[in-house]
């Protein structure tokens, strides 16, 4: 990379070199968790069929998923021929918007 190359990526860095000065903020304080505090609470989620479902893109990909979920004991039959009527007669869609790769990471377990 040349030295214009990293001026032009990188402006407020070269600044710092070229200049020598840095910019400095004070740090009031540091939080330390006492002994005390109780750790955080780890919040563990288990998708379900419909989230399975939410990812899928086309109805045969959902119903290839229910049977699995059937066949492993997830799924009673009667759930099962819930989804599949709903797939048939409303869509995959009826299940909500498609959850793309990472959904849980940027939007978190709360959001739908």
């Amino acid at each position: 990379m040349s030295d214009d190359e990293f001026r032009e990526d990188f402006p407020a860095l070269s600044e710092e070199i070229e200049t020598g000065g840095t910019q400095k903020h004070r740090i009031d304080g540091v939080r330390v968790m006492s002994e005390d505090e109780p750790e955080p609470a780890v919040v563990h989620f288990t998708p379900g069929v419909i989230d399975y479902i939410r990812r899928c893109d086309t109805s045969e990909q959902a119903i290839e998923i229910v049977e699995y979920l059937l066949k492993r004991g997830e799924l009673s039959q009667k759930e099962a021929n819930a989804i599949k009527v709903q797939l048939r007669s409303d869509g995959i869609r009826s299940f909500g918007a498609k959850k793309e790769r990472d959904h849980y990471l940027h939007h978190g377990l709360d959001s739908d």
